[in-house]
């Protein structure tokens, strides 16, 4: 019991202590603030006394004076730290605008390096194309004369074929150009046309046909005959009345002579090619240039 009593009077007395305090730090802070106040007008009454004016010092600041001077003193330090605030997020802000700067000009950088890579390939691939293309000038060049001399060839060569092959190659013939310096035709239709001749002169060539023609016989009558062409150098012929000559070709055209000493061999290789006899060989002259 006597221990709890005095632990009563330790809490009053406790209690009774605390606004003591709460008073004491009052009386603290506030002789803290007037020792500030003193410090500041001493500062200013120091710096008045060496400039010179110490027998001009007046009577101190009324409290209404240090209050608006306190008021200044705190905005121009509001003003500082906004400022200053101001100031950090403006460098910041600058900073930040700086990094972007830089990448953008690295980007810049690399986009410039990848393009004059590129011009330096595209110069490349342009030097190989030109040099290519003056090749295939070149070989365009050396086919166009040659495609002009095969013309010439086929023109004076025209004049020598038997009478069905001219014929049947008129449609091409009349595409060959008359001055192939002077032509629009393409060199590539030229030469297409200029094959389409040779495969169907080869063709003639290595074969052996028959037709009917008119031809002048002996009396000088035009009568129709059987032409047995054997290639495009030796023909035979053999009329109904039995008239028979061999035809050659020359520089004018074909010549046709009679001849009565092949009129048998004749008649006979005309039924072997019309299936009436079975084939067999046959003897015919020929002339070898």
């Amino acid at each position: 019991m006597k221990k709890e009593s005095e632990i009563r009077k330790q809490k009053l007395r406790i209690r009774c202590c605390k606004p003591g305090i709460v008073r004491q730090r009052s009386a603290i802070g506030t002789l803290l603030l007037a020792t500030v106040i003193c410090l500041f007008f001493s500062g200013v009454l120091s710096a008045e006394m060496s400039a010179g004016n110490a027998d001009k010092i007046s009577a101190p600041p009324t409290l209404e004076e240090t209050r608006m001077k306190m008021d200044k003193w705190l905005e121009i330090q509001q003003m500082i730290s906004k400022e200053r605030k101001d100031w950090q997020q403006g460098k910041e802000i600058l900073l930040g605008r700086l990094e972007l700067v830089r990448k953008e000009i690295a980007t810049l950088k690399e986009k410039t390096r990848e393009a004059e890579s590129s011009v330096t390939e595209f110069n490349k691939k342009r030097s190989d194309f030109l040099a290519e293309n003056n090749q295939l000038t070149a070989a365009g060049a050396q086919l166009t004369g040659a495609i002009a001399g095969m013309e010439g060839e086929i023109r004076e060569m025209f004049k020598q074929l038997p009478e069905p092959i001219r014929t049947k190659l008129q449609p091409l013939y009349q595409r060959v150009p008359e001055n192939p310096s002077k032509t629009q035709v393409a060199t590539a239709e030229r030469y297409q046309n200029i094959l389409g001749i040779l495969n169907e002169l080869n063709r003639a060539n290595n074969d052996i046909s028959v037709s009917y023609e008119v031809h002048n016989l002996a009396d000088g009558r035009p009568s129709e005959v059987k032409a047995i062409y054997v290639g495009l150098a030796q023909a035979y012929y053999v009329s109904a009345r039995g008239e028979a000559g061999i035809g050659r070709p020359s520089a004018d055209g074909w010549k046709w002579e009679p001849s009565k000493a092949v009129v048998r061999d004749v008649v006979k290789a005309l039924e072997i090619l019309e299936g009436k006899q079975s084939p067999a060989f046959v003897p015919l002259p020929v002339r070898l240039k």
